[in-house]
């Protein structure tokens, strides 16, 4: 319905007013959006530019960092804009679906309200990643029932989910299970309800046997099943206290909307059980995958948030839920503003971060960001001269052994190439102490301080080398 429309948009942009036009919102997105201006000059992901997370999310990055200037950083918000408001319009469907109408208006909005707490507030992948889930969602339960066709499409949108982030997989795994569960309650036959099975996976499969494709077809194969599949078993753990820290702030965040989708249920039809069952397996494959993936930083609970705000709606539907779960929704969302406004001076505002834009200037030469934000590469429009830009992976000892090289020897083959602008941050937690030391000590002996700027609330360090070197040594550009 048009108001539903409405009103779900009106929220979506109150929620993230506060964030519209920054560049700095969270250090993922700034890779991102880098590696998407980097893939409008030629350089391939997991090749020229090295990360672990799947081709489709550098994709949707690459259109909005084609565009000049600020205009890419204002497309990029509002398409994540666009698609946490078209997730939390489906929700409405859903619970309609699952006989949940009364509340499904307030589950949206919860939903909008939610993931700005959790570091939704821009472009996380989750943020686009669950539209697709929540299309998929609503292909099997909608009507009551899914057809071959409906089902097929379903899956293919699990896949195009999984080339975002790979975590959907798990929950794609109970779709597809679902569907098949459907045909033998049909009474088909079990080997054709095995073989729908199998092709349900395949179909799912598809956007990644493609990209795989892709890569053997330019010679790259090795370097894409590397990057996304042997990195992240091969990466190192964080402390103990830090995963448990997180975890507690997780699960603080994730217990109101839980409590309220655990409060889910009633007597309902026999169409309307089914969807309730179906939306049940669905919230639980989320809390595995959430489970599974430690260090559990907040932005990880954002996939549980979609199937908790559907359910959320048999809470919301009851007279008595009602009035709890309006202050519930009204809590999280005065606390996701806060922590937007909290999070703008404690990472930066945009005048700082155009202020120090300013001061490493636009060329001539190389940039090397050794700690801060990767956006100052597509920012100043400089050159990198290493396939490292996510300045942590040469940095943190979690990432150690982890991205195929030597995280002391590359740091010395990038000032072998001499950038002419080196950026460094203070010191942070997981840090290797060993590679800032061999970092300053280059830096003290071919660099000069040109500047010490605020971001938020580090300063910010800008070297600029003594003598200039000639600029033959780029790896990757992003003029």
């Amino acid at each position: 319905m048009a108001w539903r429309t409405l009103i779900i948009i009106a929220v979506a942009v109150a929620t993230r007013l506060v964030t519209v036009g920054n560049p700095i919102l969270y250090t993922d997105e700034e890779f991102y959006f880098a590696a998407g201006r980097a893939m409008t000059n030629g350089a391939l992901p997991f090749v020229d530019l090295w990360d672990r997370k799947p081709i489709g999310l550098f994709l949707i990055y690459a259109v909005p960092a084609a565009l000049p200037g600020a205009w890419g950083i204002w497309l990029y918000q509002a398409m994540a804009l666009a698609s946490a408001a078209a997730t939390a319009l489906i929700i409405t469907r859903l619970a309609d679906a699952a006989g949940w109408a009364r509340g499904s208006m307030l589950s949206a909005v919860a939903y909008l309200a939610w993931i700005t707490v959790a570091g939704g507030q821009g472009g996380q992948s989750p943020v686009f990643y669950n539209l697709a889930m929540a299309f998929a969602a609503l292909l099997i339960v909608d009507r009551g029932s899914a057809t071959m066709r409906r089902g097929a499409m379903a899956m293919l949108l699990v896949g195009v989910a999984i080339q975002i982030k790979y975590t959907a997989a798990l929950e794609g795994v109970v779709f597809g299970l679902w569907l098949m569960f459907g045909d033998w309650v049909k009474g088909r036959k079990i080997g054709r309800v095995i073989g729908r099975g199998i092709m349900l996976a395949g179909i799912a499969l598809l956007p990644t046997i493609g990209a795989m494709a892709a890569y053997a077809w330019v010679g790259e194969f090795p370097a894409f099943v590397f990057a996304n599949f042997e990195s992240i078993f091969a990466r190192n753990g964080d402390p103990r206290h830090e995963q448990l820290a997180n975890l507690a702030k997780a699960t603080a965040i994730l217990l109101p909307l839980l409590a309220m989708a655990a409060g889910a249920r009633g007597v309902a039809t026999e169409r309307v059980t089914g969807a309730r069952s179906f939306l049940t397996g669905w919230l639980l494959a989320a809390l595995l995958a959430f489970a599974m993936l430690p260090p559990w930083t907040d932005h990880y609970t954002l996939p549980v948030m979609l199937p908790a705000a559907v359910m959320a709606a048999g809470w919301l539907s009851r007279p008595r839920g009602r009035g709890i779960g309006i202050a519930l929704i009204a809590i999280a969302a005065l606390a996701g503003q806060a922590s937007l406004v909290i999070d703008r001076q404690r990472r930066g505002t945009p005048a700082q971060f155009a202020a120090l834009v300013r001061a490493i200037g636009r060329g001539p030469g190389c940039l090397y960001v050794y700690s801060s934000s990767s956006m100052l590469y597509p920012a100043t429009g400089r050159c990198a001269v290493s396939r490292y830009v996510f300045p942590s992976h040469l940095t943190r000892d979690r990432e150690t052994g982890a991205i195929g090289v030597d995280q002391m020897a590359e740091l010395r083959r990038i000032f072998a190439k001499a950038p002419a602008v080196v950026v460094m941050g203070p010191p942070y937690a997981g840090e290797r102490t060993d590679i800032r030391a061999a970092a300053r000590a280059i830096v003290a002996r071919e660099y000069r301080v040109a500047a010490r700027m605020p971001l938020g609330r580090k300063r910010i360090d800008v070297y600029r080398r003594r003598v200039l070197a000639p600029d033959d040594g780029a790896i990757t550009r992003f003029d």
